[in-house]
Protein backbone atom coordinates (compact mmCIF):
# COMPACT_ATOMS: atom_id res chain seq x y z
CA UNK A 1 0.00 0.00 0.00
CA UNK A 2 1.45 3.29 -1.21
CA UNK A 3 0.07 6.51 0.51
CA UNK A 4 0.68 9.73 -1.16
CA UNK A 5 -0.92 12.91 -1.14
CA UNK A 6 -2.17 15.41 -3.81
CA UNK A 7 -2.69 18.88 -2.32
CA UNK A 8 -5.11 18.14 1.02
CA UNK A 9 -6.15 14.78 -0.70
CA UNK A 10 -5.14 11.86 0.71
CA UNK A 11 -4.27 9.18 -1.80
CA UNK A 12 -4.01 5.03 -1.06
CA UNK A 13 -2.97 3.25 -3.87
CA UNK A 14 -2.88 -0.71 -3.45
CA UNK A 15 0.32 -2.87 -5.28
CA UNK A 16 -0.19 -5.63 -7.55
CA UNK A 17 -0.18 -7.90 -4.75
CA UNK A 18 -2.63 -6.19 -2.63
CA UNK A 19 -5.26 -5.83 -5.63
CA UNK A 20 -5.05 -9.61 -6.43
CA UNK A 21 -5.64 -10.64 -3.11
CA UNK A 22 -8.64 -8.09 -2.68
CA UNK A 23 -10.32 -9.51 -5.79
CA UNK A 24 -9.40 -13.41 -4.41
CA UNK A 25 -11.49 -12.39 -1.39
CA UNK A 26 -14.25 -10.57 -3.65
CA UNK A 27 -14.66 -13.63 -5.50
CA UNK A 28 -14.67 -16.06 -2.70
CA UNK A 29 -17.52 -14.65 -0.92
CA UNK A 30 -20.38 -17.40 -0.58
CA UNK A 31 -22.95 -17.88 -2.45
CA UNK A 32 -23.12 -18.36 -6.65
CA UNK A 33 -23.47 -15.45 -9.20
CA UNK A 34 -27.44 -15.32 -7.63
CA UNK A 35 -25.85 -13.82 -4.31
CA UNK A 36 -27.60 -10.83 -3.22
CA UNK A 37 -25.74 -7.78 -1.33
CA UNK A 38 -28.32 -7.48 0.66
CA UNK A 39 -28.89 -10.27 2.23
CA UNK A 40 -27.81 -10.35 5.70
CA UNK A 41 -26.58 -13.89 5.90
CA UNK A 42 -24.43 -12.61 2.87
CA UNK A 43 -23.51 -9.44 4.64
CA UNK A 44 -22.40 -11.53 7.94
CA UNK A 45 -19.83 -13.42 5.51
CA UNK A 46 -19.00 -9.99 4.16
CA UNK A 47 -17.68 -9.08 7.96
CA UNK A 48 -15.59 -11.70 8.49
CA UNK A 49 -13.97 -11.92 5.35
CA UNK A 50 -13.42 -8.19 5.81
CA UNK A 51 -10.50 -9.20 8.40
CA UNK A 52 -8.47 -10.99 5.67
CA UNK A 53 -8.09 -8.03 3.59
CA UNK A 54 -4.99 -6.29 2.57
CA UNK A 55 -3.19 -4.99 6.17
CA UNK A 56 -1.89 -1.73 4.37
CA UNK A 57 -5.89 -0.89 3.36
CA UNK A 58 -7.21 -1.73 6.63
CA UNK A 59 -5.06 0.49 8.06
CA UNK A 60 -5.56 3.32 5.76
CA UNK A 61 -9.49 3.20 6.16
CA UNK A 62 -8.69 2.89 10.25
CA UNK A 63 -6.68 6.14 9.98
CA UNK A 64 -9.21 7.95 7.84
CA UNK A 65 -12.42 7.15 10.15
CA UNK A 66 -10.18 8.34 13.06
CA UNK A 67 -9.38 11.68 11.19
CA UNK A 68 -10.18 12.74 7.86
CA UNK A 69 -7.38 14.81 7.32
CA UNK A 70 -8.31 18.25 5.87
CA UNK A 71 -9.48 17.37 2.38
CA UNK A 72 -12.29 14.75 4.41
CA UNK A 73 -11.48 12.71 1.49
CA UNK A 74 -9.43 9.90 0.46
CA UNK A 75 -9.15 8.35 -2.73
CA UNK A 76 -8.62 4.36 -3.11
CA UNK A 77 -6.65 3.46 -6.60
CA UNK A 78 -6.14 0.29 -7.78
CA UNK A 79 -8.66 -1.80 -6.68
CA UNK A 80 -10.02 -4.74 -8.71
CA UNK A 81 -13.45 -4.25 -10.98
CA UNK A 82 -14.32 -6.64 -13.27
CA UNK A 83 -13.76 -6.14 -17.00
CA UNK A 84 -16.90 -7.87 -18.25
CA UNK A 85 -19.40 -5.52 -16.24
CA UNK A 86 -21.35 -4.87 -19.38
CA UNK A 87 -23.41 -2.04 -20.09
CA UNK A 88 -23.89 1.26 -18.18
CA UNK A 89 -27.37 0.78 -16.80
CA UNK A 90 -29.73 3.61 -17.77
CA UNK A 91 -32.79 3.47 -15.75
CA UNK A 92 -34.09 5.10 -12.79
CA UNK A 93 -33.52 3.55 -9.87
CA UNK A 94 -30.82 1.50 -11.02
CA UNK A 95 -29.36 -0.86 -7.91
CA UNK A 96 -26.95 -3.51 -7.92
CA UNK A 97 -28.80 -6.25 -5.76
CA UNK A 98 -25.84 -9.20 -7.30
CA UNK A 99 -22.56 -10.15 -5.42
CA UNK A 100 -20.39 -8.31 -8.75
CA UNK A 101 -16.45 -7.79 -8.06
CA UNK A 102 -17.40 -4.23 -7.39
CA UNK A 103 -20.57 -4.48 -5.11
CA UNK A 104 -18.28 -7.21 -3.25
CA UNK A 105 -15.28 -4.74 -3.01
CA UNK A 106 -17.69 -2.23 -1.85
CA UNK A 107 -19.54 -3.54 0.75
CA UNK A 108 -15.80 -5.68 1.99
CA UNK A 109 -14.29 -1.53 2.73
CA UNK A 110 -17.64 -0.58 4.57
CA UNK A 111 -16.72 -2.74 6.88
CA UNK A 112 -13.26 -1.31 7.14
CA UNK A 113 -15.21 1.98 8.28
CA UNK A 114 -18.44 0.50 9.88
CA UNK A 115 -21.45 -0.76 8.66
CA UNK A 116 -23.40 -0.44 4.99
CA UNK A 117 -26.62 1.08 5.24
CA UNK A 118 -29.60 2.11 3.16
CA UNK A 119 -33.12 4.23 3.28
CA UNK A 120 -35.85 2.37 2.14
CA UNK A 121 -37.41 5.52 0.20
CA UNK A 122 -34.30 5.82 -1.42
CA UNK A 123 -33.81 3.77 -4.70
CA UNK A 124 -35.99 0.87 -2.75
CA UNK A 125 -33.21 0.74 0.22
CA UNK A 126 -30.65 -0.82 -1.76
CA UNK A 127 -27.65 -1.34 -0.15
CA UNK A 128 -25.23 -0.57 -3.09
CA UNK A 129 -26.62 1.99 -5.92
CA UNK A 130 -25.64 2.25 -9.61
CA UNK A 131 -24.96 5.98 -10.07
CA UNK A 132 -25.82 6.63 -13.91
CA UNK A 133 -27.08 9.40 -16.27
CA UNK A 134 -30.75 8.79 -17.12
CA UNK A 135 -32.57 10.13 -20.22
CA UNK A 136 -34.74 12.96 -19.39
CA UNK A 137 -32.92 13.20 -16.54
CA UNK A 138 -30.45 14.84 -17.32
CA UNK A 139 -31.23 18.70 -15.20
CA UNK A 140 -32.00 16.85 -11.93
CA UNK A 141 -29.97 17.75 -9.24
CA UNK A 142 -29.71 14.22 -8.24
CA UNK A 143 -27.63 11.60 -9.40
CA UNK A 144 -29.52 10.45 -12.16
CA UNK A 145 -28.67 14.10 -13.58
CA UNK A 146 -25.23 15.25 -16.04
CA UNK A 147 -25.18 18.80 -15.38
CA UNK A 148 -23.50 20.07 -12.68
CA UNK A 149 -24.62 18.88 -9.40
CA UNK A 150 -24.31 21.29 -6.46
CA UNK A 151 -22.34 20.77 -3.34
CA UNK A 152 -24.12 19.00 -0.51
CA UNK A 153 -23.96 16.53 2.37
CA UNK A 154 -25.80 13.35 1.75
CA UNK A 155 -29.06 13.08 3.03
CA UNK A 156 -28.57 16.24 4.84
CA UNK A 157 -32.46 16.29 5.87
CA UNK A 158 -32.30 12.99 7.80
CA UNK A 159 -31.42 12.76 11.83
CA UNK A 160 -29.03 9.42 11.00
CA UNK A 161 -27.12 10.58 6.94
CA UNK A 162 -24.44 8.18 7.10
CA UNK A 163 -21.38 8.81 8.33
CA UNK A 164 -19.24 7.87 5.49
CA UNK A 165 -20.05 7.85 1.51
CA UNK A 166 -18.47 5.51 -0.73
CA UNK A 167 -18.22 5.57 -4.64
CA UNK A 168 -16.30 3.44 -6.60
CA UNK A 169 -15.85 4.15 -10.40
CA UNK A 170 -17.03 1.27 -12.59
CA UNK A 171 -16.59 3.08 -16.00
CA UNK A 172 -15.55 6.76 -16.21
CA UNK A 173 -17.50 9.35 -18.56
CA UNK A 174 -16.07 8.89 -22.31
CA UNK A 175 -13.97 12.19 -22.70
CA UNK A 176 -12.55 11.45 -19.04
CA UNK A 177 -13.44 14.99 -17.94
CA UNK A 178 -16.09 14.74 -15.25
CA UNK A 179 -15.05 15.48 -12.08
CA UNK A 180 -15.84 14.52 -8.19
CA UNK A 181 -15.74 17.32 -6.76
CA UNK A 182 -14.87 17.43 -2.58
CA UNK A 183 -14.65 20.14 -0.50
CA UNK A 184 -14.10 19.80 3.56
CA UNK A 185 -15.06 22.70 6.36
CA UNK A 186 -11.66 22.25 7.30
CA UNK A 187 -10.54 23.87 4.14
CA UNK A 188 -13.23 27.13 4.51
CA UNK A 189 -13.59 27.51 7.94
CA UNK A 190 -10.23 29.86 8.03
CA UNK A 191 -11.49 31.91 5.03
CA UNK A 192 -14.88 32.83 6.48
CA UNK A 193 -15.50 36.02 7.81
CA UNK A 194 -16.94 35.87 11.30
CA UNK A 195 -19.94 37.29 10.86
CA UNK A 196 -21.08 33.97 8.77
CA UNK A 197 -19.24 32.01 10.90
CA UNK A 198 -21.70 33.04 13.51
CA UNK A 199 -24.58 32.96 11.30
CA UNK A 200 -24.04 29.33 10.31
CA UNK A 201 -23.55 28.37 13.68
CA UNK A 202 -27.76 29.58 14.22
CA UNK A 203 -30.31 27.43 13.92
CA UNK A 204 -31.39 29.77 10.65
CA UNK A 205 -31.89 26.94 7.83
CA UNK A 206 -34.11 24.67 6.92
CA UNK A 207 -33.41 21.22 4.69
CA UNK A 208 -35.82 19.27 2.53
CA UNK A 209 -35.22 15.62 1.06
CA UNK A 210 -33.33 15.58 -2.41
CA UNK A 211 -35.22 14.14 -5.13
CA UNK A 212 -34.47 10.66 -4.86
CA UNK A 213 -36.91 10.67 -1.74
CA UNK A 214 -39.74 11.07 -3.76
CA UNK A 215 -42.23 9.73 -0.89
CA UNK A 216 -40.67 12.59 1.18
CA UNK A 217 -41.16 15.17 -1.01
CA UNK A 218 -44.73 14.44 -1.82
CA UNK A 219 -45.55 16.37 1.93
CA UNK A 220 -44.41 13.57 4.43
CA UNK A 221 -41.58 15.26 6.17
CA UNK A 222 -41.19 17.89 8.61
CA UNK A 223 -38.41 19.91 8.17
CA UNK A 224 -37.50 22.28 11.30
CA UNK A 225 -34.45 24.73 11.38
CA UNK A 226 -31.32 23.69 11.76
CA UNK A 227 -27.87 25.44 11.95
CA UNK A 228 -25.32 24.67 9.26
CA UNK A 229 -22.42 24.35 11.34
CA UNK A 230 -22.26 22.70 14.72
CA UNK A 231 -20.01 21.70 17.26
CA UNK A 232 -16.53 22.68 17.81
CA UNK A 233 -16.47 26.27 15.45
CA UNK A 234 -12.71 25.41 15.31
CA UNK A 235 -13.22 22.11 13.56
CA UNK A 236 -17.42 21.54 12.65
CA UNK A 237 -19.90 19.27 11.41
CA UNK A 238 -21.90 20.40 8.44
CA UNK A 239 -25.30 19.57 7.83
CA UNK A 240 -25.73 22.01 4.35
CA UNK A 241 -27.34 20.85 0.76
CA UNK A 242 -26.86 23.79 -1.87
CA UNK A 243 -29.71 22.75 -3.56
CA UNK A 244 -31.97 21.56 -0.52
CA UNK A 245 -31.24 24.08 2.19
CA UNK A 246 -33.05 27.41 2.60
CA UNK A 247 -31.94 30.21 4.82
CA UNK A 248 -35.02 31.62 6.52
CA UNK A 249 -33.47 34.78 7.68
CA UNK A 250 -31.59 37.51 5.24
CA UNK A 251 -28.27 36.62 7.69
CA UNK A 252 -28.42 33.23 6.39
CA UNK A 253 -28.37 34.02 2.65
CA UNK A 254 -25.62 35.95 3.12
CA UNK A 255 -23.62 33.83 4.90
CA UNK A 256 -24.28 30.37 2.90
CA UNK A 257 -24.04 32.83 -0.05
CA UNK A 258 -20.33 33.18 1.26
CA UNK A 259 -20.00 29.64 2.31
CA UNK A 260 -20.86 28.84 -1.35
CA UNK A 261 -18.19 30.91 -3.17
CA UNK A 262 -16.04 29.21 -0.78
CA UNK A 263 -16.52 25.71 -1.64
CA UNK A 264 -16.31 26.74 -4.99
CA UNK A 265 -13.00 28.55 -4.86
CA UNK A 266 -11.65 25.78 -2.77
CA UNK A 267 -12.83 22.05 -4.21
CA UNK A 268 -10.87 19.56 -4.54
CA UNK A 269 -11.61 17.58 -8.34
CA UNK A 270 -11.47 13.84 -8.97
CA UNK A 271 -11.15 12.70 -12.32
CA UNK A 272 -11.85 9.20 -11.04
CA UNK A 273 -11.34 6.20 -13.29
CA UNK A 274 -11.90 2.47 -13.41
CA UNK A 275 -10.88 0.98 -9.71
CA UNK A 276 -10.81 4.12 -7.94
CA UNK A 277 -13.14 5.21 -4.79
CA UNK A 278 -13.31 7.90 -3.28
CA UNK A 279 -14.03 8.08 0.48
CA UNK A 280 -16.17 10.99 1.27
CA UNK A 281 -16.72 11.76 5.21
CA UNK A 282 -20.19 13.23 5.42
CA UNK A 283 -19.95 14.55 8.46
CA UNK A 284 -17.34 17.55 7.11
CA UNK A 285 -17.41 17.52 3.49
CA UNK A 286 -19.63 18.58 0.73
CA UNK A 287 -19.05 16.51 -2.62
CA UNK A 288 -20.75 17.50 -5.94
CA UNK A 289 -19.70 16.95 -9.70
CA UNK A 290 -18.83 18.93 -12.83
CA UNK A 291 -21.42 18.44 -15.69
CA UNK A 292 -20.50 15.84 -18.57
CA UNK A 293 -22.59 14.51 -21.69
CA UNK A 294 -23.77 11.39 -21.68
CA UNK A 295 -24.05 9.43 -24.89
CA UNK A 296 -26.66 6.22 -23.68
CA UNK A 297 -24.78 3.81 -25.68
CA UNK A 298 -23.73 1.55 -22.86
CA UNK A 299 -20.64 2.84 -22.10
CA UNK A 300 -21.30 6.42 -19.92
CA UNK A 301 -19.85 7.51 -16.62
CA UNK A 302 -20.83 4.23 -13.87
CA UNK A 303 -20.44 4.74 -10.32
CA UNK A 304 -21.40 2.58 -7.72
CA UNK A 305 -22.66 3.98 -4.09
CA UNK A 306 -22.70 2.51 -0.72
CA UNK A 307 -23.41 4.23 2.36
CA UNK A 308 -21.76 3.94 5.76
CA UNK A 309 -22.93 3.73 9.12
CA UNK A 310 -19.89 4.15 11.88
CA UNK A 311 -22.23 3.61 14.84
CA UNK A 312 -25.11 1.31 14.04
CA UNK A 313 -26.95 1.57 17.08
CA UNK A 314 -27.89 5.46 16.51
CA UNK A 315 -30.31 4.56 13.91
CA UNK A 316 -31.53 1.32 16.20
CA UNK A 317 -34.86 2.54 15.65
CA UNK A 318 -35.30 3.49 12.30
CA UNK A 319 -34.04 -0.35 10.84
CA UNK A 320 -36.76 -2.34 11.41
CA UNK A 321 -35.00 -6.24 12.32
CA UNK A 322 -32.35 -4.34 13.08
CA UNK A 323 -31.50 -4.77 9.77
CA UNK A 324 -29.39 -2.14 7.59
CA UNK A 325 -32.00 -0.20 5.85
CA UNK A 326 -34.08 2.75 7.36
CA UNK A 327 -37.44 2.52 6.83
CA UNK A 328 -37.85 6.56 6.36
Amino acid sequence: MNLSDDGPLRIATLDPGERTQLAELARALPGDEDARVDDERWIAAVRDAWEDAPAGLRRALREFRRHSGQAGTLLVRGLPVADDVGDTPSVAGSVERKATVSASVLMLIAHGLGDPGAYRPEKTGALVQNVVPVPGQENLQANSGSVHLTYHIENAFHPHRPDFVMLLCVRPDHEGIAELRTCCTRQVIPKLSEEAKTNLLTPQFRTDPPPSFSDLQSGNHDATSHAVLTGDPDDPNLCYDEAATTPLTEAGVEATKELNDLFQSSFNAIRMRAGELAIVDNHVTVHGRSAFTPRYDGRDRWLQRTYVLANLRDSRGNRPGDGYVMGT
